[in-house]
């Protein structure tokens, strides 16, 4: 291998080089992602462990070396251990970047322009409803939780779900594809306390559910009559309208594999 320079005794190659750029580039994004958060402050930590490493083998330290390989396996540990939900959406960030994103987007724009519609009669008429999109993450143990409907996606059949006289309308639906899988099934609230006191459960309910997997949780506020929609722990927008809705379905609807 071409030796391209030496620091010292150590001799750097083209290859040593651009694995070195590739490493940085990989922990700069993962650190960028964790930015501002506890798990961001410790992957700091352990990048410092994993230079003071680096270095004290450089200079043959081996019982320094020894310590610090110590200590880096356990902040490894914990780092994984503690922070499994913020590991969970980096994976399904991933999985959602553009290049995977051109590889398993196929959008049905039948399935869209039944959200879209059944998302504004809801609105006209004053009632609430709540409709999970499932996407790569399974959803199976909510769905098994609710009432099994396995039918073709409609505005007719969503709105017919949660007129209130309906003894489904109380819950989520789950779209899997093409297909509403289940109604009345029971989401998780989250347990942030950033969420407006003035958000009743099913915004608290969309936010818990987009927390811990990659769903987009269409809400229906029954109150204010608007269109909110959660997506990776957050509120995409607050009050949608069809325009916004039908463009946003667009560019994230997926063919779901999970279960």
């Amino acid at each position: 291998m071409i030796e391209l320079f030496k620091i010292g005794f150590l001799s750097v190659t083209l290859i040593d080089l651009v694995d070195l750029i590739l490493v940085s580039w990989i922990f700069y994004k993962v650190y960028q992602y964790f930015r501002g958060t506890r798990a961001g402050q410790m992957l700091v930590g352990l990048i410092i462990l994993l230079i003071i490493s680096f270095l004290f083998n450089a200079f043959g330290l081996s019982a320094s070396s020894w310590l610090v390989n110590q200590f880096q396996t356990v902040w490894v540990v914990a780092f994984v251990i503690l922070f499994q939900p913020e590991l969970r959406r980096l994976l399904i960030y991933v999985g959602q970047t553009r290049f995977f994103q051109k590889i398993f987007r196929v959008g049905s724009s039948r399935t869209i322009e039944a959200l879209v519609e059944a998302s504004q009669i809801l609105v006209k008429k004053g009632w609430g409803g709540l409709i999970v999109i499932q996407r790569e993450t399974g959803l199976r143990s909510y769905k098994e939780a609710g009432t099994p409907l396995k039918a073709e996606v409609s505005a007719p059949l969503l709105v017919s779900i949660f007129n209130p006289s309906s003894p489904l309308h109380d819950g989520a639906v789950v779209l899997q594809n093409d297909i509403i899988e289940a109604a009345a099934c029971i989401l998780p609230l989250t347990e942030s306390s950033m969420v407006d006191p003035e958000m009743g459960t099913r915004h608290r309910a969309a936010l818990g559910l987009s927390e811990e997997t990659d769903a987009i949780v269409i809400v229906i506020s029954e109150e204010k009559k608007r269109v909110t929609v959660a997506e990776e722990g957050r509120f995409v927008k607050i009050d949608m309208d069809e325009t916004d809705l039908r463009r946003f379905l667009n560019e994230r609807l997926f063919i779901s594999s999970g279960d």
